[in-house]
């Protein structure tokens, strides 16, 4: 039979037939089969009141009883065949599915058959692959669970699905108590179930394409933000280090003031005190010269030599100049003092500002903007109208978060910052940073509102675009009909799709450029998002109608 069913795989070949395991001790009887010491005197034992042994594979007999001899070739080939890992290929493991038909030790299976319940190994799939009826049979990868596709109930193959009870059934289950469900074959509702899984995972693959181009950029970022801040600290340091040999510098020079100085006044006192050293020895030889006219005894000789005494020169002696007590120097040790004071101070403010500088440094802002009204509240800014800014015929009510274009000029005094031609109306607070805030605008049936942000630094005077909110380069409006909405800047407007709702959110990250709208109902509905650069602070606004009143609303 094995040869009909073709060559016998090789590690089969080292296999015992009586145990179907691996032969051990091999021996080999005179026919040429081989089998394990063990197995074959075990198999001849029980033949022993016969007086016969026979081979258990072509059943020839040997009288009387053979000696058998270890095959040493084999018990080599053995040795490398188990060297060589084909005993674990061929034989299960704890993880494998093992063969069924096999008896003793089981070996892998390759396939498992859905129609027969059952799996096999290379050996006994044979049977199944070459035999005509058989190969009509559904091979699939090895399945230990085969046993779950038979009906509990009828013990049948369960080859029909119930949609309604989402089970697999088997024929009889679906004429009896699923016979009112809908019901189909669990082929084609596999079938389904594929293509459902084949668009699953092409949503899959595109969020890792996706996600790895996020990464992709990410890594991008990290060397930039590691390069930047690499570079930063670099050019402080050298800015720092520049700084240094200006203070040594200036400490050498009030140095070589100092000593220039101090050599000019040491200078100074030397001669004064030469001249004053001069001036007593002077002094003294004088005072000799009356004594020794005053010890004269003749009277003749001192009233005749008297006369001729030379006058005493004017007097240097020190009682004549005014001493300053010494300071001098200490002034300039207080004014070095003071030199220190004022760049501790520079430090101390630069530090500040430039830490403050440092911890708005976040080159993740874009990636991580808020998704749920919640995540959006964490930003809440709570604005209040500017009534300096507030065009005339505007009305600034509920602690001035409302605004109504009423019929006629309000009680405003005249102020440069104030709209004179466009009925707009700015923020107080100036908008850095992240923040959120919305805007329940009342759209009239033939009018407009628009929710926008601007610059401080945009024009207030007369009827221009440079006036006009979203129509400059400084200014960002959403305009809001009953049915549709507008977005404007610097003169483009753009048609906004999306449902639209009478309240209006808007998020600011300064740092990052991100303006976004949304439609604020239920759930959040981007309406529109700008990726730009802020160069100044921003304020809150609105343009109102005759008719189309809005409020910044409160928020929690």
């Amino acid at each position: 039979m094995e040869r009909i069913l073709g060559p016998v795989p090789k590690e089969e070949r080292f296999c015992c037939r009586i145990c179907e395991d691996l032969l051990k001790d091999p021996v080999t009887t005179v026919c040429g089969h081989s089998y394990c010491k063990s197995c074959i005197n075990t198999h001849w034992d029980k033949e022993e009141e016969r007086g016969s042994y026979s081979c258990p594979q072509c059943r020839q007999t040997f009288t009387p009883r053979p000696v058998l001899e270890k095959n040493t070739m084999l018990a080599d080939s053995l040795e490398e065949l188990k060297k060589t890992g084909l005993q674990a290929d061929c034989y299960a493991g704890p993880e494998d599915v093992a063969c069924d038909v096999c008896t003793g030790r089981k070996r892998k299976s390759l396939k498992s058959c859905l129609v027969c319940l059952a799996s096999y190994c290379e050996k006994h799939l044979r049977h199944h692959l070459q035999s005509p009826p058989l190969k009509k049979h559904k091979l699939v990868e090895p399945w230990e669970k085969l046993q779950e596709n038979i009906c509990s109930r009828h013990n049948e193959v369960m080859k029909m699905f119930c949609r309604t009870d989402q089970q697999c059934i088997c024929y009889l289950c679906s004429v009896e108590e699923h016979k009112d469900h809908d019901t189909v074959s669990a082929a084609a509702e596999r079938t389904k179930r594929q293509r459902e899984l084949r668009r699953r995972r092409r949503t899959i693959q595109q969020r890792v394409q996706d996600t790895e181009k996020d990464v992709k950029l990410l890594q991008q970022e990290e060397e930039d933000v590691n390069g930047s801040a690499d570079k930063a600290v670099e050019d402080s340091e050298e800015i720092f280090t520049e700084l240094i040999p200006l203070l040594e510098k200036r400490s050498s020079d009030v140095e070589q003031q100092i000593r220039s100085q101090q050599e000019t006044e040491v200078s100074r006192v030397r001669e004064l005190q030469e001249r004053l050293e001069q001036e007593i020895t002077e002094l003294r030889r004088k005072d000799h010269e009356l004594k020794q006219l005053s010890d004269t005894e003749d009277h003749n000789q001192l009233l005749h030599n008297y006369p001729s005494l030379s006058p005493l020169s004017e007097s240097t002696h020190s009682s004549s100049f005014r001493f300053r007590p010494l300071r001098d120097f200490e002034d300039v040790t207080a004014a070095v003092s003071q030199v220190r004071g004022r760049l501790q101070d520079i430090l101390s403010e630069t530090e500040t500002e430039i830490l403050q500088i440092v911890s708005q440094v976040d080159v993740l802002l874009a990636q991580l903007e808020p998704e749920t009204r919640a995540d959006f509240l964490r930003y809440s800014q709570e604005i209040t109208l500017d009534p300096n800014t507030a065009y005339t015929e505007l009305l600034l009510s509920e602690g001035n978060r409302k605004v109504t274009h009423m019929d006629g000029e309000q009680s405003y005094s005249d102020h440069p910052d104030r709209f004179t031609f466009w009925p707009q109306v700015l923020s107080r607070e100036s908008l850095t940073g992240r923040c959120y805030w919305e805007v329940e605008v009342e759209v009239g049936e033939l009018e407009e509102a628009g929710v926008a942000v601007a610059y401080k630094n945009i024009s207030r005077t007369g009827s221009s675009s440079e006036c006009s909110l979203g129509s400059n380069d400084k200014s960002w409006l959403l305009d809001c009909f009953r049915d549709r909405c507008y977005f404007n800047h610097n003169s483009v407007q753009t048609l906004v799709s999306g449902p639209r709702s009478s309240r209006v959110g808007v998020y600011l990250d300064h740092s990052a450029g991100v303006l976004s709208f949304y439609s604020v109902s239920d759930t959040m509905t981007l309406l529109h998002r700008v990726q730009t650069t802020f160069t100044q602070p921003l304020y809150a606004g609105v343009r109102v109608w005759i008719g189309s009143p809005a409020e910044f609303c409160k928020l929690k």
